[in-house]
């Protein structure tokens, strides 16, 4: 069974329906290198939301310890961001103006969080943005030098564990709405800790999916704005990375 990249920007459905531009050369077309996606060009519109979802998590985090309360902005942040990833995913040619909002809004949400986890646990948020980075520079290192390679063995078995993680959260949330079910991966127990752990090295992996996409999309000669799309897909996997690792040292944390 072909599974692909569970983050719905870098699927390989999104991706084929995106015109390449390998599949437009015919008769006498002449192709313009400035309109095609490129792995440069990807690199620079990650950095380019990355600073845009930075920018507006501070703002929120000195609006918080100034006596903001950051639940509005984090669930605010949250919805719309989540919205414009829908919106993305069935239009992915308006992902250069919808992937700088994306990333704005979630900074919102990334904001308004690390600001409730550092009030309660001190240094947690440099640590897990440490985390966040060295993860994904190890990531990094490990595909581009051909180390791990992703087969489709090793899509099958990372977007089946990613899809069993959102369907045990998705359960457990609704379980916990309307019931007194108290999920396992809440609290500090070891088993908490496991399961955090678990969810981490998926999300991890994930990074290699998502690299794999990027890559072949920019080998295949997709459009431009499928650069705004790559990166947007590698913004919503970062983002979860990071909130796991807040979650996980904050169970550490609470043990101490």
């Amino acid at each position: 069974m072909n599974f692909n990249s569970k983050n719905p920007f870098l699927n390989t459905k999104t991706f084929s329906t995106a015109v390449s531009k390998n599949d437009q050369v015919h008769q006498t077309t002449i192709l313009d290198y400035n309109d095609e996606m490129t792995l440069s060009g990807t690199i620079n519109k990650s950095l380019i939301l990355f600073l845009l979802l930075t920018a507006s998590a501070i703002v929120i985090w000195w609006l918080t310890f100034n006596g903001m309360n950051p639940m509005v902005p984090a669930i605010g942040g949250a919805v719309v961001g989540l919205i414009l990833v829908v919106i993305s995913a069935f239009k992915p040619q308006y992902s250069p103006y919808l992937a700088p909002g994306y990333a704005l809004f979630e900074g919102l949400f990334i904001g308004g969080i690390s600001a409730i986890f550092e009030a309660m646990y001190p240094g947690i948020v440099i640590q897990a943005v440490g985390a966040t980075f060295v993860t994904f520079m190890i990531c990094l290192g490990l595909y581009k030098y051909k180390i791990v390679k992703v087969t489709e063995q090793f899509k099958s078995v990372v977007v089946a564990a990613t899809l069993a993680i959102a369907t045990y959260y998705l359960i457990s949330w609704v379980f916990s709405m309307f019931t007194s079910f108290v999920p396992v991966h809440y609290g500090g127990s070891w088993m908490s800790i496991g399961i955090s752990v678990f969810v981490i090295v998926i999300a991890a992996l994930n990074l290699f999916l998502d690299f794999d996409r990027i890559e072949k999309g920019a080998e295949q000669k997709m459009p431009k704005y499928m650069e705004w799309y790559g990166a947007m897909g590698l913004m919503i996997t970062l983002v979860w990375l990071y909130i796991e690792f807040l979650r996980l040292l904050s169970k550490l944390n609470s043990k101490n």
